[in-house]
């Protein structure tokens, strides 16, 4: 076909279009419509190609936020304001920043300086996590930042997507004490895969690709006068640590695991036998003008 033809329709189109409150909106649509008119040309998709992948589109949007991860969109998102910040001058000497995945849940019930993310019955390794939220100096501590933590369970599993689980179960949120100190005791997590058989899995296999996480913990990371913080450790030894589908392991987020079987230190955290042991401090942005907000804006669920 020619591309002469392909721009006439394009101008025809563009030609039917009126003043309206947004024009950024507008020609982010008219882009992705022309790249989109030229991507059918140059593979030569037939209409039924074309309205089987609109098909797809239209039954996996419960998928979304998973797909938007396989497909690196979260992780290039991320890697621009990344760039945005070194443009601005910022410290690169923080806790870098990684995706936040689909599952966050707001609303978990928030504790100052510890919390007990699950029961006694919870299936697992015991963990206790523990450590400081700093300015970006790395030497002075904020009291009453804000540590929202979630993680999945021994299936792979989150609670509120999971119906299985009791409300909250592995979701909570810590704020630091007077010397930005927090803990908190759960269990070691898993990894998971994709949904079997899901709309995301099906992109995945037609790519060549898996659709396994390795092991990780979410969090929030808020404090006045400082850019929120989105990222998430991964448990170091998991088969996928550098594998992950979503892009999302980064150096300095694989902190150290420690068996502890000391008596001494088992009775110090009130357990009743062998953990393991996670020490992870976060450093943080202070606030800076110019430069694109952190506190990102989209659908998630509320319980």
């Amino acid at each position: 076909m020619s591309k002469q033809l392909i721009d006439e329709l394009i101008t025809k189109i563009e030609g039917t279009e009126g003043p309206v409150t947004d024009e950024r909106i507008k020609a982010i649509a008219n882009r992705i419509v022309k790249d989109l008119f030229y991507t059918i040309e140059e593979f030569d998709i037939t209409p039924s190609e074309f309205w089987t992948a609109l098909n797809f589109l239209g039954t996996s949007s419960k998928e979304f936020g998973l797909i938007a991860a396989g497909l690196g969109f979260e992780r290039l998102l991320d890697i621009r304001m990344d760039e945005a910040e070194a443009k601005a001058g910022l410290n690169p000497n923080v806790t870098p920043r990684t995706i936040e995945g689909p599952l966050y849940v707001a609303g978990a019930p928030v504790s100052v300086g510890f919390a007990r993310l699950c029961g006694e019955q919870e299936i697992g390794d015991p963990l206790v996590m523990e450590g400081q939220v700093f300015d970006e100096d790395g030497v002075t501590p904020l009291k009453n930042a804000l540590v929202e933590v979630w993680h999945a369970n021994h299936l792979g599993n989150y609670s509120y997507f999971d119906p299985s689980q009791e409300a909250f179960n592995l979701r909570r949120g810590i704020r630091t004490d007077e010397n930005g100190r927090y803990r908190f005791q759960s269990v070691v997590p898993v990894g998971y895969s994709v949904p079997p058989n899901g709309a995301t899995d099906t992109i995945l296999k037609k790519m060549g690709r898996h659709g396994n996480r390795p092991a990780h913990i979410h969090f929030f990371v808020t404090a006045d006068g400082h850019r929120k913080l989105t990222t998430q450790i991964n448990i170091d030894g998991d088969p996928y640590l550098w594998d992950d589908f979503a892009f999302a392991t980064r150096e300095g987020l694989v902190p150290v695991l420690t068996k502890v079987s000391d008596p001494a230190e088992i009775t110090k955290y009130g357990l009743n036998g062998e953990f393991s042991h996670i020490v992870f401090n976060f450093t943080l942005h202070a606030e800076k003008a110019n430069v694109p907000g952190t506190d990102v804006t989209r659908t998630r669920a509320a319980a």
